[in-house]
């Protein structure tokens, strides 16, 4: 697809999911809003200097020296927070210069999933702060740090940026990420190296926005932070100055529940009060119409309608569901007629098989290398396959059919054999209709119908959204669980509000990271499987696996991408050691901290308490009485979600 034609693309499916929309925008009537953020702007830089001339200028081989740098470092992050409401939705590719948590990222977001993984050096004041941590670290190493983060603030200046200060739209997209952000990552420590800054620079970040609005409706009268919402931001602000310093005895969960996502429902009313609209990206899978963090519609990477994303008439969309979930159990799209999608994904365990580590191959002898992932919340991914192969649902559909370990179907003759049956021919008849960009009959036709039938599944909800959205009781130890997972546990620095998956705001990109997973449980040697690294060859990728959600966990056993964990405990076992490093396997790239969680016994079990209220409440359908007959009679000895 060319860059215009994809352009094209992004800009129909914006339309499509609600997040592009025809108004008019409030224009500033003053210029005291866009005063306020060069000022501010000026703030941080002149914070940037200073720093960059003490650096130079210290003895940094004491630890008093280095104590020193750290402590002006901190005094930019301060700065920063004033500041980091803009930044971060207008160019969050110059932030990660100005405030990386990573050294090196291989960037695939959701507008360059088309085009192949690049590599994306961070920079600025978190790498600075944890590079004065490394033994030998050089002074001139520390300056480029800090010199790239002051030459990226200069991109915050240009006029591409500022003019779009002169209307109202990009506050409240702002503020909408910024919200995200106090869910998802501000209390966590996913770009705070120094845990006992987290909830100090959460104090004066909130403090900072909050006189943001007031700038705002001074020069935006027409279109201003609605009183009830000022009032519950200021509580919200009251709530965190009340809680202890200590991020791990911070209560994330009241904090969310209570403030955050009852600002962000307000935010969207005003979004839409406002006729407000999009230009960027980071809005291109953001839904304008939901009022919940924890609502399933906040976002959506994948497009699960396929070839027929043209139709919206229900009726026809049940139909096309209906034979979806026929062919999902019918072997027929196998090379052998002997399995199907649900040989593997058993829908009644949650889509995936939990009584194998892996499942076996085509050829019946051996075993795939891999984990049977679950396809529930499947949805919820740009990326998929563990490696993140593929870019849509269909591709990886179509892929497992043809893979010769899998299910080593050929493309024409899967049609040809499903076309056989009366019944598939002619309800593919009816629905190629609905496809004027392909009149015949083709594979994408059979994979679209399936993954639309799957793909339902993933619109239930668990207690815990229960008790975000609708204020349902939640169990002592689940909440105890949730600000464990936030807080001391770490977890939420991989697996992100409200998915728990490796999707962070503002849901444009799917993670990997490097955990060390051994062979087997003994820790004897890391696994020999290769992770993204066989898509993307590179350093950071060796051993790198698409972070999963931990919805439905205690359903969907074993764990990890070779299946080597068959309970909760192993799991948590293994993160609180520090993944391979922590028990002392051989690799320099692991993502994961090797340090040890420290978690109590008690603790854990808190933890898995809060998992289990992920646990979804989905009806599971039975499976299909009997399979289409084919004209060809050889084909009529199949069995119902196949023979193995």
């Amino acid at each position: 697809m060319s860059r215009a034609g994809f352009v094209l693309f992004l800009l129909i499916t914006a339309i499509f999911v609600g997040v592009v929309t025809t108004s008019f925008s409030v224009k500033n009537d003053g210029v005291g809003y866009a005063n306020f953020y060069t000022s501010s702007l000026n703030s941080f830089e002149h914070q940037q200097i200073i720093l960059l001339d003490k650096i130079k200028q210290a003895d940094l081989s004491s630890e008093q020296g280095i104590a020193g740098i750290k402590n002006e470092i901190e005094l930019a992050k301060l700065k920063l927070k004033n500041v980091d409401f803009w930044l971060r939705y207008f160019e969050p590719i110059a932030y990660k210069k100005i405030n990386g948590p990573l050294p090196v990222e291989w960037e695939n977001e959701v507008f360059e999933k088309f085009e192949k993984p690049y590599k994306r050096e961070g920079a600025g004041l978190a790498l600075a702060e944890l590079y004065l941590d490394k033994k030998g670290f050089i002074k001139d190493s520390l300056v480029h740090l800090i010199q790239i983060s002051a030459d990226a603030l200069k991109t915050y200046r240009a006029d591409s940026i500022t003019r779009q200060l002169a209307t109202s739209d990009h506050f409240f997209l702002c503020n909408r990420l910024y919200l995200l952000n106090l869910a998802a990552i501000y209390t966590t420590g996913f770009e705070c190296p120094g845990n006992d800054n987290i909830i100090p620079e959460l104090r004066s970040m909130m403090a900072g926005v909050g006189n943001i609005y007031l700038s705002y409706n001074e020069s935006f009268k027409a279109a201003p932070v609605t009183g009830d919402y000022q009032a519950l931001y200021n509580k919200a602000i009251e709530f965190v100055n009340s809680q202890p310093a200590d991020f791990t005895r911070f209560d994330h969960f009241s904090f969310i529940k209570n403030y955050v996502n009852p600002l962000f429902a307000i935010n969207q009313k005003m979004i839409l009060q406002y006729d407000v609209v999009s230009g960027s990206f980071n809005d291109y899978t953001l839904n304008n119409n939901c009022n919940s963090i924890f609502d399933k519609s906040l976002y959506m990477p994948q497009n699960t309608k396929g070839i027929y994303s043209l139709v919206d008439d229900s009726e026809i969309l049940d139909e096309i569901k209906d034979v979806g979930k026929l062919l999902f159990y019918d072997p027929i799209i196998s090379g052998n007629n002997m399995r199907s999608c649900a040989s593997c994904h058993k829908p009644k365990e949650y889509f995936t098989d939990t009584s194998v580590s892996t499942a076996l191959n085509f050829d019946r002898q051996t075993r795939l290398p891999r984990n049977t992932p679950t396809l529930v919340d499947v949805v919820y991914n740009h990326l998929l396959m563990l490696d993140g192969k593929h870019i849509s649902l269909q591709n990886q559909g179509r892929d497992v059919m043809t893979n010769k370990n899998e299910m080593n179907g050929n493309e024409k003759e899967i049609v040809e054999k499903v076309l056989s049956c009366k019944q598939y021919r002619n309800a593919f008849k009816k629905f190629v209709k609905y496809t004027p960009e392909e009149k015949d009959i083709t594979l994408d036709h059979i994979v679209s119908a399936i993954t639309l039938y799957y793909q339902e599944f993933s619109n239930y909800y668990a207690p815990f959204d229960e008790a975000m959205n609708n204020g349902k009781a939640l169990t002592k130890e689940a909440i105890n669980g949730f600000n464990l997972f936030m807080g001391k546990g770490q977890c939420a620095t991989c697996h992100y509000v409200p998915q728990f998956n490796g999707v962070p705001p503002p849901y444009i990109g799917s993670e990997f990271e490097v955990l060390g997973v051994p062979e087997d449980s003994t820790y004897r040697k890391l696994s020999a499987d290769k992770g993204r690294y066989g898509i993307n060859p590179a350093f950071e990728t060796m051993g790198a696996f698409r972070t999963g959600s931990i919805r439905n966990a205690q359903f969907t056993k074993p764990y990890m991408h070779n299946g080597i964990f068959y309970s909760l405990d192993e799991v948590i076992d293994f993160y609180n050691t520090g993944g391979g490093a922590g028990r002392k396997l051989d690799l320099v790239n692991q993502t994961l901290s090797p340090d040890s969680l420290k978690l109590t016994a008690a603790e854990k079990k808190e933890l898995i308490s809060f998992i289990h209220s992920l646990n979804e409440n989905i009806i599971f359908e039975v499976s299909p009485d009997k399979l289409p007959l084919s004209s060809n009679k050889a084909l009529n000895d199949r069995k119902v979600g196949g023979e193995y």
